[in-house]
């Protein structure tokens, strides 16, 4: 059985587990290697890439959620981007999205400047966090097993639910989907909205 404090999980895995149920649900993904993560699953309308919005991937996507009530919204973004942007945890908490599940890549590192540690590293909750601040279900996954409890939780509970995903420090390669902003607005609503977009 593996040790709570024992990571073995990749992150390239574990975010193809996750988006293999994704269905229609809408994508939002924080900067850098989450992005990437979830590019090497394959590019999609349904996806919103965050290009340099450091802490904003989880109040954007409560903003998704809070429009489109009717359809499941998930944000994926990592340990650092997240620390950045606590006070949305509470912002979501009030206003309670039940379609809204969190994903937060965690490897304990800025890896995106240098693999310098973050604050989990030293001890930080984040699901403890969203937990104290009123979300309806949060846990930390170290484990195969984990993960796959926690899927169908991220897609059909009633929310906000989170998900700490504890990963191996290690780089993946990087797979750049588009990062031309007007065009990923564009295309994204359009997805969204189908010929609504165009009025």
């Amino acid at each position: 059985m593996t040790q709570q404090n024992e990571i073995i999980l990749d992150r390239r895995e574990a975010v193809a587990r996750i988006l293999e149920d994704r269905g229609d649900a809408l994508l939002i993904t924080g900067l850098g290697s989450t992005t990437w993560d979830a590019a090497a699953v394959g590019d999609h309308p349904h996806n919103f890439y965050l290009w340099g919005a450091m802490g904003g991937a989880a109040v954007l996507g409560l903003g998704v959620a809070l429009a489109q009530p009717h359809r499941r919204v998930l944000v994926i973004t990592g340990d650092g981007e997240m620390l950045m942007g606590l006070g949305g945890l509470a912002t979501i908490a009030v206003q309670r999205p039940a379609n809204l599940g969190i994903v937060v890549i965690d490897n304990e590192s800025y890896g995106e400047t240098g693999m310098q540690k973050t604050h989990t590293h030293h001890g930080v909750d984040l699901a403890g966090l969203a937990a104290a601040a009123g979300f309806s279900a949060s846990r930390t996954i170290y484990s195969r097993d984990e993960l796959e409890e926690t899927v169908s939780v991220l897609y059909a509970a009633s929310g906000p639910v989170l998900a700490v995903v504890k990963v191996k420090a290690t780089l993946a390669p990087t797979v750049l989907p588009p990062r031309d902003g007007p065009y990923l607005r564009d295309r994204f609503r359009g997805a969204v909205l189908g010929d609504r977009a165009a009025g």
